[in-house]
């Protein structure tokens, strides 16, 4: 048996390591993407929103291949080398992203590789994990994960802090951040794949009908819910409203990640501990208190602490939600996670441009309707999982 490290075995870390590679290369750009699209670039709200929202869709829309071509081959390693090449790829594409359809085709096609790569990677994790501690495991990953992310926007604030605000300063960032994503990408050849038994080939249709019961009832709910979802970028846009720098702004996308951080380990661990379906049901409400919040919110310490608390939030959707499903579907758990993540992707497209319409309008109505349908989404979670 492999020595552990910090209770979690060796494989699980270093698969850690990969993510914090890959987002310390990722948020450095993400922190300043939104600003550089519409302030540097002269793109609108509008279509911000469209390109998020397709850019979600992307980031789910390859999820159930990968996630099936995983389980049906018993493979993990290539297609999750597969996905990192991707996203490191469309890195060097922002180099030269000089025009609104460039930098639109860079976010679009770097989310291709997260849809790659998520759905092999995280049953992966699940085939590693001892059972009684997955959500540990999971909470450590997604803790080194967004370590990474927390380090890229400081790397960001500290070079917009000694260089200006202009198209080519934003080019040389990119450039910079594409180191540790190719870095990251070089490490997964290090890591031994753990295969598991090869399933027979299945359609999408059929997966669905072989699945658990309670997954696709949870798949219901998990839908409803995606409709409320803005992306972070309205957040970012709405710290700069209230009257924050870019550099600050920068920052608190860091904030947010420090709060990723230090809530994913304890509530990976009270997730093991109550179940699991109280810490789903947890994340909506945090997500309707949040969206209120940042409805009320006009000073900058109000602001402060919507990102704190969307940080907390998503300590819970990035890694309970997974460690969740694979509770909930215990044999295909590469297609499961995929199939969920193309369904609630589907979702995200539309979800993004009703925020970017309603923003137009009214900030405060982005934010209204995403609490009402996480209201929504809490009584259809109850409903479906008493059933």
């Amino acid at each position: 048996m492999a020595k552990k490290i910090f209770g979690i075995k060796p494989d699980i870390l270093l698969l850690g390591i990969v993510s914090f590679l890959t987002d310390l290369s990722s948020e450095s750009i993400f922190s300043v993407f939104s600003i550089f699209f519409t302030v540097t670039l002269g793109a609108s709200t509008a279509l911000l929103g469209l390109v998020e929202g397709m850019a979600d869709l992307a980031s789910s829309s390859l999820d159930y291949v990968s996630g099936s071509l995983s389980d049906r081959s018993g493979k993990r390693k290539g297609i999750a080398i597969a996905g990192y090449g991707i996203s490191t790829v469309a890195k060097g594409i922002l180099l030269f992203a000089t025009s609104v359809p460039v930098a639109a085709l860079f976010r679009v096609v770097e989310r291709f590789g997260k849809s790659v790569r998520g759905p092999p990677r995280d049953a992966w994790i699940s085939s590693i994990a001892d059972r009684s501690g997955k959500g540990y495991a999971f909470g450590v990953h997604k803790a080194l994960d967004k370590s990474g992310a927390i380090l890229g926007p400081i790397f960001a604030y500290a070079f917009f802090t000694a260089f200006p605000q202009t198209l080519s300063s934003f080019i040389l960032l990119f450039a910079l951040a594409l180191v540790p994503a190719a870095l990251a990408t070089a490490l997964l050849f290090l890591l031994k794949d753990r295969p598991s038994r090869p399933r027979r080939r299945e359609n999408i249709f059929t997966a669905y009908r072989t699945l658990d019961k309670g997954f696709k009832r949870y798949l219901w709910a998990a839908g409803i819910f995606s409709l409320a979802y803005f992306s972070f970028s309205f957040l970012l846009l709405k710290a700069y409203d209230v009257g924050f720098a870019l550099t600050d702004v920068i920052l608190l996308y860091a904030l947010f990640n420090v709060a990723f951080v230090i809530f994913s380990i304890p509530i990976g661990k009270l997730g093991d501990r109550i179940g699991r379906e109280r810490i789903i049901a947890l994340s909506y409400v945090l997500y309707a208190l949040m969206s209120v919040g940042f409805i009320l919110a006009d000073s900058k310490p109000a602001v402060i602490a919507m990102f704190v608390l969307y940080g907390m939030f998503y300590a819970v959707d990035e890694g309970q939600t997974k460690a969740f499903i694979t509770d909930l579907e215990k044999s295909k758990k590469g297609t499961a996670i995929g199939l969920y993540n193309f369904v609630t992707g589907l979702i995200y497209l539309p979800a993004s441009v009703i925020a970017g319409l309603l923003w137009v309008v009214d900030p405060s109505y982005t934010f209204g309707f995403a609490a009402l349908i996480s209201a929504l989404a809490l009584v259809a979670f109850y409903i479906v999982r008493r059933r």
